[in-house]
């Protein structure tokens, strides 16, 4: 269940990060409710998954899932800018993620 959770969190900050881009500036009422009750919903998901998963590792995978999700969607989405090295970063941290989570099974 905790591992569900983290990556459930991920996913949650995804949705968070372009809600922000929605308040423009927090002056528009509707999208910065959606965007703090967000940030709420995030952070309780992810406590809810530290509560079984390391934190140093739960933390990782929810940022990863985030940073790579975030930067996914903007490309996808919103049509940023894409690049070799953009790519490079992305799977540099995808790869991150996945050899933390590889050494702390065995640790």
């Amino acid at each position: 269940m905790g591992w569900i959770a983290v990556v459930a969190a991920g996913l949650l900050e995804i949705a968070w990060a372009h809600s922000i881009r929605l308040t423009d500036g927090f002056t528009k009422l509707f999208p910065t409710l959606i965007c703090g009750a967000l940030t709420v919903l995030v952070l309780y998901v992810l406590n809810v998954g530290m509560k079984t998963v390391p934190v140093g590792t739960a933390y990782t995978v929810f940022v990863g899932i985030g940073a790579v999700g975030t930067a996914v969607v903007g490309i996808f989405w919103l049509h940023e800018p894409v690049s070799l090295t953009r790519i490079i970063a992305l799977a540099l941290i995808l790869g991150g993620v996945v050899l933390l989570q590889l050494t702390s099974r065995t640790a």
